[in-house]
């Protein structure tokens, strides 16, 4: 690897990868617009983003509506959903993606179905952890839900639901229908209306694919949007004016992305689309690029040492990638702001939910390539959406 340092110093400073002095500058951010939000919390061991993301979003909404900071419960919101979709599953026999995931859109069907509660009345620890480790619960009703799609009785007993519910109040705690706040009594459904405030009707949600006319609803086919929900379609350039109008307004914009590529990094605090195209090498250049195996050029654009030329993200691209299973249903979070980087490129600022640690203390910033190339759906209250945008989609 030392042999190799001469040439990568030559390439880097040929094709701008790095800074020119020997020790790298990194990422500077300067914060155009940040939206308040409430504090970081820790999905920890749960596939639970969905609904970590989405209460973010919730609790980001009540503060902008003049409300106080009020930390929501996730695990009522996973509890119901969680019996939501045994149910579904069972009257799918099965063939349906059963789970501990979830969507952008499910909270806020719990909420319109169930109502909500604050964290400390349902914090759904009752497995003998302090954090949230669900892969003992997952395998549990996973196995359960099995069980009775394909006992041999040659029907359904009249137990089985009942018997869901012991599995949820076993692990998550019994479930809440009346609980102290401040001093009052509430139920789920009083508490949504009367502390929280929030109309799920007020509420729409957005995607960008080619494969479905534009403007227009459509049910997006990732495996967690179990309960079918539809996502109005925009061309890519409308969705980013879309959250680019949101930000700058005052709103957040609940997101879910894919963050298993490798230009995202947590340990670095940024997510990006490197472009791997190398253009304009002369003879010499072009030679010792080409002598390089692959692992030495991805190593080239992925160290993160500072702001480095992206990839143009087109429609084609997103939807090629969307299409390969290269962009997939992987993780919630919440864009509450923008910034630039010391280059001027533009970030969105980004609340992720694996509690307070990283680079930036539970956030992050994604490049605007990496959302145009990786959002795979987002909520946004409807005041955010812009007029040109909203006067052209077909109810």
């Amino acid at each position: 690897m030392k042999k190799l340092f001469p040439l990568f110093l030559s390439l880097c400073l040929t094709i701008g990868l790095f800074a020119q002095d020997s020790k790298p500058e990194g990422y500077i951010f300067t914060v155009e617009k940040e939206v308040k939000t409430t504090t970081v919390k820790d999905q920890y061991r749960s596939g639970t983003c969905w609904s970590f993301s989405s209460l973010a979003f919730i609790e980001a909404e009540m503060l902008r509506m003049g409300k106080t900071e009020i930390d929501l419960s996730e695990m009522f919101v996973v509890r119901k959903v969680y019996f939501d979709k045994a149910v579904k599953a069972v009257r799918m026999h099965g063939e349906f993606n059963f789970g501990g995931g979830g969507a952008v859109n499910d909270p806020f069907d719990v909420i319109r179905k169930y109502g909500i509660v604050p964290e400390q009345a349902y914090p759904g620890l009752c497995y003998g952890t302090k954090k949230h480790v669900h892969g003992e619960v997952d395998k549990v009703m996973d196995s359960f839900v099995t069980g009775v799609i394909t006992n041999e009785n040659g029907e359904l007993s009249t137990a089985w639901k009942a018997a869901v519910n012991g599995i949820l109040d076993a692990y998550f705690g019994k479930d809440v229908t009346e609980f102290d706040f401040n001093g009052k009594k509430y139920t789920p459904a009083t508490y949504a209306k009367e502390i929280v405030g929030i109309n799920p009707d007020d509420y729409m949600y957005f995607s960008s694919f080619s494969h479905h006319p534009f403007y227009k609803q459509f049910q997006l086919e990732v495996p967690d949007n179990w309960s079918w929900a539809s996502f109005y379609n925009l061309p890519l350039d409308d969705m980013i004016a879309l959250i680019d109008n949101a930000i700058n307004s005052g709103y957040t914009i609940g997101w879910a992305s894919d963050v298993s590529e490798k230009g995202f990094s947590w340990k670095n605090g940024v997510a990006i689309v490197p472009d791997e195209e190398i253009e304009n090498l002369d003879g010499l250049e072009q030679a010792k690029w080409d002598d390089l195996s692959d692992k030495e050029r991805q190593n080239l654009f992925y160290t993160f040492s500072g702001p480095i030329k992206e990839k143009t993200i087109t429609q084609e691209l997103r939807q090629e990638a969307f299409d390969n299973f290269q962009t997939t249903d992987d993780h919630g979070m919440l864009i509450c702001g923008i910034a630039k980087d010391q280059k001027g490129n533009k970030f969105y600022i980004v609340k992720n939910s694996w509690g307070d640690a990283g680079k930036y203390k539970g956030y992050f910033y994604a490049s605007e390539a990496f959302v145009r190339y990786k959002t795979l759906s987002m909520v946004v209250h409807k005041g955010a959406v812009p007029k040109k945008v909203m006067d052209k989609l077909i109810k």
